[in-house]
């Protein structure tokens, strides 16, 4: 996993109501990372989809907005270590 700033516009992600949390967002920022990974060359949401929701509704009202601290997960789906070889039958 690494840690960045990406742009909001290369993540996709299902909206979700932010509720009360457009407003701390707007006020604060976002403190949270969100967890995304990375699949054919765009980000994919797997967790804070209500700071991203926010986060959209906030570009052109909040400096800074535009890029999101994430925290970036390995695609696991594709995983495999040559070490191991024809070893890895579990």
């Amino acid at each position: 996993m690494t840690n960045d700033t990406i742009l909001l516009s290369e993540i996709d992600f299902e909206e979700e109501e932010p509720g009360a949390l457009l407003d701390s967002i707007a006020a604060r920022g976002i403190a949270i990372p969100v967890a995304v990974v990375r699949v054919n060359g765009r980000y994919h949401c797997i967790d804070g989809r209500k700071r991203l929701t926010a986060a959209r509704r906030l570009v052109g009202k909040k400096a800074g907005i535009e890029r999101i601290p994430a925290a970036i997960h390995q695609d696991h789906t594709r995983a495999g270590n040559p070490f191991w070889g024809a070893k890895n039958h579990h």
